[in-house]
């Protein structure tokens, strides 16, 4: 469930024998080489990268990194200290490491091939301090499966879930640390019932909206891991204006830093 469709203009290329598209953010200074066919980040991403809040001496880790979108916006805005994708799918973890590569990140940036339910030591439980995450939003038996392999994963609930995220993200949290998620708005209250699970307090939500007009259609929520009662209601994010453009705040995430 995207609110708009993938970002950027792919140019044709290859890599690794995968066809493959060159895509570009903030004026072209970040480069991202995604599968043509496979799964393709969207704004979602975006939002998640720009709407979570990150300290300058956070360690971040993003669970489900795809071609590792995320920690690299961060990174370029210099959000946060050390950052770290996870990602299941061997081929969107080679993309990602190449993306990293690529814009010049490496040693800063790292990519682990892993199935976030499994990592182990692979990321030291206790020593995060923010993980993000998009989760996959349909639910498995629910709409049409699509017919690419990495597509579907990203998409239904094959090899991961909200449920998921949260109890890797229980692991790998320092007590205090947060949580922040992009994940449809009908399915609000699935995740307030994860936090109370697995020690999290809800602490920032933010609803998102298609335009001025529309109802919500995404939440970004921050948790704290062991964290206080107290629930900052933010003003809704609205990502068109309404007249067939991006809003001012969305234009905002996009912006050059």
């Amino acid at each position: 469930m995207d609110c708009v469709p993938s970002c950027g203009k792919p140019e044709s290329a290859d890599s690794g024998g995968r066809e493959t598209t060159c895509d570009t953010l903030f004026g072209g200074r970040l480069v991202l080489r995604q599968d043509k066919t496979g799964y393709r980040f969207s704004i979602d991403s975006v939002l998640l990268a720009g709407l979570t809040r990150v300290k300058p001496a956070d360690r971040v880790v993003d669970l489900g990194t795809g071609c590792g979108v995320v920690p690299l916006i961060l990174a370029f805005r210099g959000r946060g200290r050390e950052w770290i994708g996870v990602e299941i799918q061997r081929e969107l973890a080679e993309l990602a490491r190449e993306n990293v590569r690529r814009n010049g990140f490496g040693g800063r940036v790292a990519v682990v091939e892993a199935d976030m339910r499994c990592l182990g030591d692979l990321v030291i439980p206790g020593s995060v301090d923010l993980v993000v995450s998009n989760p996959p939003y349909r639910r498995r038996g629910s709409g049409r499966v699509n017919s690419d392999r990495q597509r579907a994963l990203a998409r239904h609930e094959f090899a991961g879930s909200a449920a998921d995220v949260f109890e890797s993200a229980s692991g790998l949290l320092r007590e205090g640390g947060r949580l922040a998620l992009i994940y449809p708005a009908s399915r609000l209250e699935e995740l307030m019932g994860l936090g109370d699970r697995w020690g999290f307090r809800a602490k920032r939500l933010t609803m998102i909206h298609s335009d001025p007009g529309s109802p919500g259609c995404l939440v970004h929520l921050e948790y704290r891991k062991g964290g206080g009662p107290d629930l900052s209601v933010e003003p809704p994010f609205f990502i068109h204006d309404g007249r067939g453009g991006y809003s001012e705040a969305a234009k905002c995430l996009y912006e050059v830093p």
